[in-house]
């Protein structure tokens, strides 16, 4: 995996205050950490950290550039970007984190995965469903994939992929049971009417249909009943196939 240069400068002042000052001038406030140093406040250029940082995928190694390399504690480090924290409505990057990391030794790192391929089972007219959308991998910071691709052209209704059947990089391994499905192919739903629902759809024989006019010179049937009262059916709705 290459590297990718992002020009940083050691930031001063604290606060939501003095954030929002950096945020108004184009420049992204973050921090750069890591195992046995302390945290130290830096600034990097927005219009810089989207063309450069916001298209990755994956754990992508990031070298750290002090302009003029004068600060030695930030110049020329190697870092993994851990968060980013957008607006909610903008979407624009308020904040990020840089952690060091040692290229000589292995690490932990989740990844997402890329299904390829339309499965057997989609062209029956199953549905692919994802279970997971990144795995955790372990290898050294140089090696890291920016993806890892999941073929899925050959599952049928009811299959699976499993993490067990993934092909990774040399010197890459997957954490987790080697058991645990990452994609499947769910077999179609079709929602069929209930027959009752169809049968009360249907109008009585005879009957007009419902939201029909009735015939002309129709009259109401009387009912036999003390002293020749007369039930007809207007004002009582008739229960229809279902609501609007």
């Amino acid at each position: 995996m290459e590297m990718v240069e992002v020009t940083i400068e050691r930031r001063q002042g604290q606060g939501k205050g003095t954030a929002r000052k950096l945020r108004r001038a184009g420049v992204i406030p973050a921090v750069f950490y890591g195992p046995g140093r302390t945290t130290v406040s830096i600034a990097v250029r927005a219009e810089e950290f989207e063309r450069k940082l916001s298209h990755l995928e994956g754990s992508h190694l990031i070298r750290l550039v002090n302009d003029g390399g004068t600060d030695a504690e930030l110049h020329d480090k190697a870092v993994l970007l851990r968060e980013i924290q957008r607006h909610p409505v903008t979407g624009d990057v308020l904040h990020a984190d840089f952690f060091e990391v040692d290229l000589t030794e292995r690490l932990t790192v989740s990844v997402p995965l890329r299904f390829v391929g339309k499965a057997v089972g989609v062209v029956e007219g199953g549905v692919l469903q994802p279970i997971v959308r990144e795995i955790e991998l372990e290898c050294l910071p140089t090696e890291i994939p920016e993806f890892i691709e999941v073929d899925v052209s050959h599952l049928t209704i009811h299959q699976a992929v499993h993490l067990s059947e993934l092909k990774l990089p040399e010197r890459v391994t997957a954490m987790g049971e080697p058991t645990q499905p990452l994609v499947s192919v769910l077999p179609p739903t079709v929602e069929e009417a209930k027959p009752a629902e169809a049968a009360e759809a249907v109008p009585a024989e005879g009957a007009p249909a419902e939201g029909a006019a009735a015939a002309p010179g129709a009259e109401p049937a009387a009912a036999e009943g003390k002293g020749g009262e007369a039930k007809g059916s207007e004002g009582k709705g008739r229960k229809g196939g279902g609501e609007a």
